[in-house]
């Protein structure tokens, strides 16, 4: 029972953080000047350019960002020159309050030239940021319109809180995991002492590596009331880090390399280890003992920052290596499109399965490492006082 509060906690908390999070899009770059950089879309709207517009050259950065970024529709295939996906619910606190839509209202527009018009207002999707639209298109065809001193976006933004598509995956990974436990669960209780079979044959080694191994051995002897904790951080972060590793639905999208997520989850181990610390563990922080009085503020302050440190490199762990093992993979599938030469293919698809092959590992290294350092952080917070 506390495996689904945890979870249904992570999944509360990150929702909203996962859908507003910019670390994912395509920030590094102003949209203004994205935006002056597109004037061939524009022409391409225009019918009597279009038969002597130049094809579009191929850009890996916008591709790579693109995939990795999150989205308000979740894409599965292009089909005829159309794109087939799952529009999922665009929510936004307003001028005028909430107001709530499809996404297929914006028709997979992402550049902002397409309008949706819905509680009375309108709204336009820029690079996968909602904005309010202008009265009119500039001379590109978007309805956004540029500060003429700054070049950003001049438009207002409602507060968006939508389900993207990181959110509907964290949902499915959270329906997941509750299925994998609920029926190992009933496997356990109808059959007893009984050998496990099927998923309960599967979870039991898990779930005994990380009670023994990781809580047992790294928290002491209060470890059973953290074990649950640990198996939620465990399974949630190893579920959605092979969800992203499936390139189509429904996977493919980066939870657990968004930024919002991680912090999530390292917010949770940081509470969690500084609530259940005793008082030995505060003395340490506060007032080391054994060491000279001049020492102590100093290092006093040394040990506080240290506090924050902690969650933030779990945080930052985490959201690094899994977004650079998408990168990685996507840039080799990259080289076909760039080289366009018969020999590239070949090697780009060996490269691309052999890191394919290792972000397997990486996805339960990764899930090992934030569990075992959120036990190790917890066996330091309960550590009793040696005389």
């Amino acid at each position: 029972m506390f495996l689904r509060y945890c979870l249904l906690f992570f999944a509360a908390i990150a929702l909203p953080l996962a859908a507003s999070s910019d670390s994912q899009t395509s920030g590094n770059h102003s949209v203004a000047s994205t935006v002056a950089q597109e004037d061939h879309k524009a022409e391409a709207h225009d019918g009597d350019h279009a038969a002597t517009e130049p094809e579009e050259a191929f850009n890996p950065n916008e591709m790579i960002m693109h995939h990795i970024a999150d989205s308000h529709g979740w894409h599965i295939m292009d089909w005829n020159e159309k794109e087939i996906g799952i529009p999922l619910p665009v929510i936004l606190w307003t001028r005028k309050g909430l107001v709530v839509f499809s996404s297929s209202l914006f028709h997979h527009d992402s550049e902002g030239m397409h309008v949706a018009e819905a509680g009375g207002q309108r709204f336009i999707n820029l690079h996968e940021k909602i904005y309010y639209a202008s009265d009119a298109p500039d001379e590109h065809g978007v309805y956004a319109q540029a500060d003429p001193v700054s070049h950003e976006v001049a438009n207002a933004k409602p507060w968006d809180i939508s389900i993207t598509k990181n959110v509907a995956s964290l949902l499915v990974s959270v329906v997941i995991i509750l299925v994998l436990f609920i029926r190992a669960a009933r496997s356990y209780a109808k059959n007893g002492a009984a050998a496990p079979r099927g998923l309960a044959g599967f979870v039991e080694p898990l779930v005994v590596f990380v009670r023994d191994d990781i809580a047992k051995n790294n928290i002491g002897p209060h470890y059973k009331k953290f074990v649950p904790l640990l198996l939620t951080i465990f399974f949630f972060i190893w579920v959605n880090n092979l969800m992203g590793l499936v390139p189509f639905f429904p996977g493919g999208a980066n939870v657990t390399g968004n930024i919002a997520v991680t912090m999530v989850l390292a917010f949770v181990a940081f509470v969690v280890t500084n609530v259940n610390g005793n008082r030995h563990y505060w003395k340490h922080i506060l007032w080391m003992p054994g060491l000279p009085v001049a020492v102590k503020p100093l290092l006093a302050i040394v040990e506080i920052i240290g506090i924050f440190t902690k969650p933030f490199s779990l945080m930052i762990r985490l959201f690094a290596n899994i977004t650079a093992g998408h990168i990685i993979v996507l840039s080799l599938v990259s080289l076909v499109f760039i080289f366009e030469t018969v020999w590239v293919s070949p090697v780009s698809v060996l490269l691309t399965l052999f890191i394919s092959v290792l972000e397997l590992l990486v996805a339960a290294l990764q899930a090992y490492i934030f569990t075992l350092l959120t036990a190790l952080y917890l066996g330091a917070a309960l550590q009793e006082e040696h005389h």
